[in-house]
């Protein structure tokens, strides 16, 4: 391996000191004192690395290695340092501390490249706090808006307020943005979150896509009554009707390759154990790396509920939270990605990614490319997350092969 694994995995549980909780598990949101910690860190190992080091308009920190030709556009190595309530310790910074692991290694080997490598820790890629992510990546690719900073968290700080308490400016938040031409690829490690890996005996693959979210809120009316009173063929029951949909989605789902559907919240009016639901209202979560493939699913259940609810004079309302494209990986980069693994003879496997990340945003910006690193029993987001040091060395190891690639 060119990368000091040690060191990599030195770092990563250094770095999770900052946030620790007593179940072993970080609680690190943006724009805290716990962040801030993280983040200067961070900086010092860039500085370690030999890189020059920035904190934009954003609050990303930014280190950046110059190229022989330092007119010619970059490659971004990224991920975040932010976590989830009692998360793990290597969703994120595994791919931000990788990123700086590739420079440092290239830095102590002598190795010189054309293009400039930039390593970014962007900020609040998870949203915990303000119950919307992706704040930093969003930024830099320059689609972060005035309207966005608004969002408050549960305490009623919006994200404009945390910003000047930290000491930047919200409404300088477009000196963030890059231009497109200034970037040649975006590349990031991660732990898959998942069990693909880990069936498949492999300690990392290359991602194919990752899965646009496409959040709905579903209401069935029907009409309440007495649960002793009303005949089965008279009653308009709409927890039944709602069943009856959520079954026909997973069935229509699972029809699809990468499809998966999430049903993660129901609630039933008036709620009364001895009363007919009269109203029931659920969330579908659905999720597809081909944007096509989703949107007949979403298609084809609307019309099943729609005729079904008239069949049975129910009404239904369908409420859109959130449709996110799907962002599928270059396929140049792939074939990179492809190349270093049997540079290592590694055996190339390929997965897509059900979970967002900040690659996404760069989906019209640049080519994209990421890398899964295997994790023990597909945990994520939980003080059990877990990867090994060695697979976590592998991962770092071909990102710094596809980098070299992609700078030389």
């Amino acid at each position: 391996m060119a990368i000091n694994q040690a060191r990599l995995w030195s770092r990563l549980h250094e770095l999770s000191q900052f946030g620790k909780q007593a179940s072993g598990g970080v609680t690190r949101f943006s724009f805290t004192k716990e962040e801030r910690q993280a983040k200067d860190l961070v900086m010092t190992y860039m500085k370690e690395a030999g890189m020059t080091v920035r904190e934009d308009a954003a609050g990303n920190v930014i280190g950046r290695k110059e190229g022989s030709d330092n007119t010619a556009p970059a490659v971004l190595i990224g991920s975040h340092i932010d976590s989830v309530p009692e998360g793990g310790i290597f969703d994120g910074p595994l791919g931000v501390l990788a990123g700086i692991e590739v420079v440092q290694a290239m830095s102590e080997a002598a190795v010189e490249t054309v293009h400039p490598v930039e390593v970014i820790a962007f900020i609040d890629e998870e949203g915990s706090r303000f119950g919307f992510g992706m704040i930093g990546s969003r930024a830099l690719a320059g689609t972060l808006l005035p309207e966005h900073l608004q969002q408050t968290d549960q305490n009623g700080i919006t994200i404009a307020a945390a910003m000047q308490e930290s000491g930047l400016h919200p409404d300088e938040i477009n000196k963030a943005a890059r231009y497109s031409e200034t970037v040649k690829a975006y590349v990031e490690l991660h732990i898959e979150q998942g069990k693909v890996l880990e069936r498949a005996g492999q300690p990392a693959g290359i991602v194919t896509g990752i899965a646009g979210p496409l959040w709905t809120r579903w209401t069935i009316e029907g009409e309440a009554g007495h649960a002793g009173a009303t005949p089965m063929n008279q009653r308009k029951d709409s927890l039944m009707m709602a069943l009856q949909i959520i079954q026909f989605i997973e069935e229509e789902t699972k029809k699809y390759t990468n499809a998966v559907a999430t049903i993660g919240q129901i609630s039933v009016k008036p709620g009364g154990v001895n009363v007919i639901p009269g109203e029931t209202t659920f969330t579908l979560d659905l999720r597809d790396i081909e944007e096509r493939d989703r949107d007949q699913i979403e298609e084809a259940i609307t019309s099943y509920a729609q005729s079904l609810c008239a069949d049975r004079e129910m009404n239904i309302k369908i409420e859109e939270l959130q449709r996110v494209a799907p962002a599928p990986c270059s396929k140049e980069i792939r074939a990179v990605m492809e190349e270093a693994c049997l540079t290592m003879s590694l055996e190339p496997i390929f997965l897509p990614s059900g979970a967002g990340h900040d690659g996404m945003q760069f989906n019209d910006f640049c080519p994209i490319g990421m890398v899964f690193v295997r994790s023990k029993n597909g945990i994520s987001h939980n003080p059990s997350e877990w990867s090994s040091e060695e697979d976590c060395g592998v991962g770092a190891s071909i990102i710094y092969e596809t980098v070299l690639r992609l700078t030389t």
